[in-house]
């Protein structure tokens, strides 16, 4: 799966954390102050944001995009030297790039909720019946406007550039699997596993991957800021003072919602590896059907089908009662914010553009801090075709098969 796409798998991904890592510590404990001496100043904490996509091409993120470039062909340079691949163009500078346009991506919802500040308030000031003039209002929306035109392009081009990454990873699993057919066509639904588990395993673990980064980039965007506004909410109900009031219940919560999700939806990987079971073997029958006239009788197929229901039946029953407990959770967290904010509100220490900052910006941590629950059902397929996949490679390194590919599909 991944041998097939990345250079020396286990020990590529360590150093790619680890180099990660560095980078990080390094930018934090001095390298951003860096870029002064090239003429790209850090921001002046005190400084005002700012406003549209003029911050894009500001000192600060020149010097960010260089730091990135320069770390990033080091890293890739360094494994081109000491493990070729053939596939190292797609797999180190393609998710290199996939890392950074997700880093972009976030920065555009940290430059529209720098834009909502502003905004609201002088909506606020007009309906509160003081002078606005109509070009200041008309031309907060055309900033708004210009950020998300920004985000429009950038998310298409993002999206082109991610099915192709995808494709090739694979066109990387397939080539390899078809090298050793001869080997893995025992398996039962080999040729269903080849066709359709690569893309699907491809596509999910990418699709994961990039939620994960911009859950762990968005914290690092977002947390600064749900501090600074946290000092606008003192008190929370019932519980009184906390510091960092708004930081501390984003955690609690979030940390609530994975460890209720994945109590209640444990047994949902092995429910979906088994109903991949049962589907391939009555589409091998009906196959087989094609070709040979002994071959799916009515007989067979129709316990083949009441194989394929049982099991579909056991997962809507299953998934039933995840998604009562998951649609539960998510109605919760929709109000859970104006809980918190209620005494602050009440006591008139917001502003109504302060208060759309707080809620995106309590919104955008607790929804990364919510990784696991978001992705929950993703996860549960990925590991279902994982556990699949995983099958080709214990016969390639001669290792007894998992103990669930023993296991009646039924």
């Amino acid at each position: 799966m991944f041998t097939s796409f990345f250079p020396r798998p286990r020990l590529f991904f360590l150093s790619a954390v680890a180099w990660i890592a560095i980078a990080v510590g390094l930018w934090y404990g001095g390298g951003r102050d860096l870029g002064a001496a090239f003429g790209m100043p850090p921001v002046d904490p005190d400084a005002p944001p700012i406003i549209g996509l003029g911050m894009f091409v500001a000192p600060y993120f020149l010097w960010f995009y260089l730091y990135f470039a320069v770390f990033m062909a080091a890293f890739a340079a360094f494994w081109r030297i000491v493990s070729p691949h053939p596939w190292w163009l797609w797999s180190i500078l393609g998710s290199g790039l996939i890392i950074f346009v997700t880093y972009i991506d976030v920065q555009f919802t940290v430059a529209i909720n720098n834009w909502r500040g502003p905004f609201f308030d002088l909506v606020q000031e007009a309906l509160t019946g003081k002078p606005v003039a109509p070009a200041d209002y008309y031309n907060g929306i055309l900033q708004f406007l210009y950020i998300a035109l920004g985000a429009v392009i950038l998310g298409a081009l993002n999206i082109f550039f991610v099915a192709h990454y995808v494709f090739r990873w694979r066109t990387a699993m397939n080539n390899f699997y078809i090298e050793h057919w001869t080997r893995l066509r025992t398996i039962e639904g080999a040729a269903q596993r080849v066709q359709e588990d690569t893309m699907r395993f491809a596509t999910i673990t990418e699709t994961l991957g990039v939620s994960l980064i911009s859950a762990v980039m968005t914290l690092i965007a977002f947390l600064p800021v749900l501090a600074r506004l946290s000092r606008h909410v003192t008190e929370l109900p019932i519980i009184g003072a906390v510091p960092h009031a708004l930081v501390m219940m984003a955690l609690l919560w979030s940390a609530l919602g994975t460890v209720w999700l994945a109590s209640i939806g444990f047994k949902l990987p092995g429910l979906n590896f088994k109903n991949q079971r049962v589907e391939a073997a009555y589409r091998k029958e009906l196959v087989y059907g094609e070709d040979h006239a002994d071959r799916a009788e009515p007989v067979t197929l129709l316990e083949l089908f009441d194989n394929v229901r049982k099991n579909y039946f056991r997962m809507y029953f299953h998934y039933m009662y995840f998604n009562v407990g998951r649609i539960i959770y998510l109605q919760a967290d929709a109000i859970f914010v104006y809980i918190l904010i209620g005494p602050a509100i009440l006591a008139g220490k917001l502003t109504l553009g302060l208060m759309q900052q707080i809620l995106t910006a309590f919104g955008q941590v607790s929804a990364s801090f919510q990784y696991l629950v978001n992705s929950w059902s993703t996860i549960v397929e990925l590991i279902s075709i994982y556990k699949r996949l995983h099958a080709f490679e214990a016969v390639l390194d001669e290792k007894p098969l998992d103990n669930i590919e023993a296991q009646p599909a039924v």
